[in-house]
């Protein structure tokens, strides 16, 4: 039987995703901004949660942890980096660590840039990836506590994984990223087809979510750092890749589209 996933937006541009084996009916939310629309997604599901996880300490990502745990008794695991900032945790991970939702195995990557202690949980199985804040749809994170080249090497990681992988990312940014990787790289057709799609998706009011691995290596500039095309339009031919990465990044930060 196929996993149940419900994707269930929350604040402003936050998502939570439900994450539900059919076989045991263990029933896993991968993080919480807010409680009460992760509830009612529960309560129409008639669902019970017995895991919460966590990919990083961010309020935004974190606010209905200790209610829903409260709730339900659900198991709440995260990062052991960040295992003094997020409540009711109850195992502390790291990277290569198994976290079974039922019979769904999956394992966690740690991926420092957003957070020094950011994970992301990859369900090989099922072909899912669960990337928090440090992969968007055409984007990625800030790098808030880490330098941009340790947001670099994380990105790469998930670069290699196979491109059927589906991502699950914890916002709705993808026009304002969209717009940006076309005004980076006004020749890429993989970046401009994307946006064109998303512009769609959103005009009917629906999520983004999810991307591929595969398609983000096509459009997304952030994870085409180390391409020398890219580089080169950005007046950085011959720089290191971590170098074009930052300044991209940077640009990024600035730009108002």
């Amino acid at each position: 039987m196929p996993v149940e996933l419900r994707l269930i937006p929350c604040l402003a541009d936050n998502y939570a995703v439900l994450l539900r084996d059919p076989v045991t009916e263990a029933t896993a939310v991968v993080d919480v901004p807010e409680v009460a629309p992760v509830l009612a997604a529960l309560e129409r599901e008639d669902w019970t949660l017995t895991h919460i996880l966590v990919t990083h300490h961010h309020t935004d990502h974190i606010a209905g942890v200790e209610a829903l745990k409260a709730r339900y008794g659900a198991t709440v695991i995260g990062p052991r980096a960040e295992r003094d900032t997020i409540p009711g945790l109850d195992f502390a991970v790291v990277d290569g660590d198994p976290v079974a939702v039922g019979s769904l195995v999956g394992r966690v990557l740690e991926t420092p840039g957003h957070t020094k202690g950011h994970i992301v949980f990859l369900f090989e199985g099922e072909r899912l990836l669960f990337s928090g804040d440090t992969l968007f749809v055409m984007g990625c994170g800030r790098p808030f506590e880490c330098d941009p080249p340790v947001l670099w090497n994380s990105l790469l990681r998930l670069r290699a994984l196979p491109d059927d992988i589906a991502v699950y990312c914890g916002h709705e940014y993808t026009l304002s990223n969209g717009r940006f990787a076309v005004h980076v790289d006004p020749d890429n057709a993989a970046s401009r087809d994307h946006l064109a799609s998303a512009e769609a998706l959103r005009a009917q009011g629906k999520p983004t979510l999810p991307t591929s691995i595969g398609r983000e290596k096509a459009s997304n500039p952030f994870l085409r750092a180390d391409d020398p095309a890219l580089a080169a339009k950005l007046g950085l031919a011959g720089a290191e890749p971590a170098a074009v990465f930052t300044e991209l990044r940077e640009l990024k930060s600035q730009f108002r589209g």
